[in-house]
């Protein structure tokens, strides 16, 4: 019997083995981590036949991964989607529960199957994998993407169905079903007292809490104390009887309200990537290759049948919602494989004796292989739509079209990939200096709000070489990828490279570790932003000490200088929360109509110079003009761009707003 010592040592050396030669063939590190699970599982090569007591470790990777998500979401973006989360999402598990009590009742003629068993494996099948779906969509900038949101609304109901379907399950195995209306009750109070708990005390207590720590200055007691804050909000759903992963998502949301959000998130990735690997080799154990030799028809049945019908069903649903046809079907692709709670449902099931163990087994493999080839098959969606979907190719038209049009004119500009801060900066840079650019961003909310105050910014992913082509990228001068995402900035590389390897292109990171890989990917210039600020210090430095930098130091101070003027206020996206919107600097856009009292008075007239906002431009018949003066008279379907604080934004929009009769008859 080998020591938990071995046991890691063998673990870790097949699991680095077994992602270099995935790497090598261009195959994500999961599937590498699940071939490692099942060749050196219990049932395979029996190399590591104790695999329960690594899956409790592996668990925390999960955690983690929610935990990291959380993150990137807000509490008013939850509620925002709530649509979302207990429509389509409750929706998607109550028909895949519907789905399998139809072949429950269709296989009573060759078997004997209860409808205890149909809606337990219903419950099971329903779940899609938040371990490999979140990873994936993070990876591709898609989270915040229409079907991004769609998929993780449902990933997020998925794992609040869990509890009562457990509790379902447990009456079944015991014969209490006269009892489950009142456990079912009992698990809704659980939910909304845990929830309560974490996100309305939490949310007043985590600001304090974190600024008490961080005030202490040990960078060893920060991460100790998130450690903490991250497994106890996850024992606190786990006494209640919800999922871990939950738990660590309400932990995530709750510090993203907190101004050490982007500390926590690079402090947390060593612990979430090393653990989620873990948690997939392990899941790999559990398959058993001799169940597939055994039964490959009743394996193949269940391989593809819960993936098929899942997808067409989610795309129904979604379209039902409200999605567009090529949103709707990427939402079925990415949740039509099964999921790691599906695993805990079986267990139970096993345990109640509610199916037969041999068919248990076979559902079982059929599950981990379509964890396998979920990577394969979210990666390809995008070909998949355009084959199945006649009208996302004139959706796929109409936006590069728009694309088209706002770079057919433009000659040697500049094509910026993400409209984030960092790119809006440049944008305002590019102005300034009177040089063209086009802007790329996902994020619709930042799109529309920017694209209507003038700013050349469309809709688009920048990874797509037919949005690159529309951009004009055969005459743009350089390319600047914005975002501090490694594997997105390395998948736009590769389409630029396929398209102008000779262009300039320049990207963002947060740190140098990615470096070289990102050089050899072909970019030409990468901005570490730790670097680019020792740099920023040590310019300063030399300034004091009296040498003369010339006009790199002098351009360097005027946008320090001006920071609170060219680079202050940005477009608000779907990402930014409500607090962020309350206390920062903001520009808006606000239409002049005609029937409006602003028409034919003067900016100073109307009082929008000074008092706490300022116009920053005016847009008339398409033109773009930036610092309008005072004395500017304003015209019917004007758009005026202000710049300030959300309360002085609401004033100056009322007085723009303000109808002439409403004015006459105050």
């Amino acid at each position: 019997m080998t020591s938990p010592l071995e046991m890691t040592l063998l673990l870790l050396l097949c699991s680095v083995a077994g992602v270099v030669v995935f790497r090598f063939f261009n195959l994500p590190p999961m599937l590498g981590y699940l071939a490692v699970g099942i060749i050196v599982g219990p049932h395979a090569a029996g190399i590591a036949p104790d695999s329960e007591r690594a899956q409790h470790l592996a668990e925390f990777g999960v955690v983690f991964l929610m935990f990291s998500i959380g993150l990137e979401f807000s509490l008013s973006k939850l509620r925002s989607m709530r649509r979302i989360v207990f429509g389509l999402g409750a929706s998607q598990v109550a028909g895949t529960i519907a789905l399998a009590l139809l072949f429950g009742w269709i296989a009573n003629f060759w078997t004997d199957m209860s409808w205890e068993a149909s809606i337990a494996l219903g419950g099971a099948l329903s779940m899609s994998s938040t371990a490999i779906v979140s990873k994936m969509l993070a990876e591709r900038l898609e989270l915040e993407s229409e079907h991004g949101r769609n998929i993780f609304g449902v990933l997020l109901f998925q794992d609040l169905a869990v509890v009562p379907l457990l509790i379902i399950i447990a009456a079944f195995g015991n014969g209490n079903s006269k009892e489950l209306a009142f456990w079912l009750v009992l698990a809704a109070v659980k939910i909304v007292v845990a929830l309560t708990v974490l996100l309305f005390l939490g949310q007043k207590f985590m600001t304090r809490w974190f600024n008490i720590v961080a005030r202490r200055r040990s960078q060893e007691l920060f991460m100790l104390n998130l450690l903490l804050v991250t497994l106890g909000a996850a024992f606190i759903t786990d006494k209640f009887g919800l999922s871990l992963a939950l738990g660590a998502f309400i932990a995530g949301m709750l510090i993203a309200e907190t101004p050490y959000r982007h500390q926590v998130e690079e402090d947390i990735k060593p612990f979430r990537d090393v653990l989620l690997g873990l948690f997939f080799v392990t899941t790999g154990m559990l398959l058993n290759p001799r169940v597939i030799w055994e039964h490959p028809l009743l394996v193949a049945a269940f391989f593809f049948l819960p993936i098929l019908l899942k997808a067409v069903m989610i795309t129904g649903l979604a379209r039902l919602f409200g999605s567009p046809p090529g949103v709707a079907m990427r939402t079925g692709l990415n949740l039509a494989q099964a999921g790691e709670f599906g695993f805990v449902l079986l267990n139970l099931i096993l345990d109640k004796h509610l199916v037969e163990p041999v068919l248990l087994q076979a559902i079982l493999s059929s599950m981990l292989l379509s964890m396998l080839a979920a990577p394969f098959i979210i990666q390809n969606a995008d070909r998949v739509v355009l084959r199945l979907s006649s009208t996302e190719w004139l959706r796929q038209s109409l936006q590069m079209t728009r694309i088209a049009t706002q770079s057919i004119k433009q000659s040697g500009h500049v094509i910026i990939c993400g409209y984030g801060r960092a790119g809006q900066n440049l944008a305002r840079m590019l102005e300034h200096e009177g040089l063209s650019y086009v802007a790329l961003d996902l994020d619709p909310d930042r799109v529309a709000a920017a694209a209507a105050a003038g700013e050349s910014v469309v809709y688009g992913d920048a990874g797509r070489r037919e949005a690159l082509v529309a951009a004009g990228i055969h005459r743009a001068a350089t390319v600047a990828i914005t975002f501090a995402n490694t594997p997105s900035a390395l998948r736009v590389l590769h389409s630029i490279h396929e398209l102008e390897p000779t262009l300039p292109t320049i990207v963002r990171t947060v740190d140098d570790a990615d470096l070289e890989k990102l050089i050899a990917s072909g970019a030409t210039e990468v901005i570490p932003e730790i670097v680019e600020g020792s740099l920023m210090l040590a310019s300063h430095t030399l300034v004091l000490m009296g040498v003369p930098m010339r006009r790199v130091v002098r351009r360097v101070e005027e946008m320090r200088d001006e920071r609170y003027s060219m680079l202050r206020g940005y477009f608000h996206g779907a990402d930014e929360d409500d607090d962020e919107r309350r206390e920062q600097v903001r520009l808006q856009s606000v239409p002049v109509d005609e029937n409006a009292d602003a028409v034919g008075r003067t900016l100073d007239e109307l009082g929008l110079v000074g008092d706490g906002v300022e116009v920053t431009a005016i847009r008339r018949h398409g033109i773009r003009g930036v610092e309008p003066d005072p004395d500017t008279k304003l015209r019917a379907s004007d758009i005026v761009v202000l710049r300030g604080l959300p309360e002085a934004l609401q004033q100056a929009e009322e007085r723009l707003s303000r109808n002439r009769r409403a004015g006459a008859v105050a």
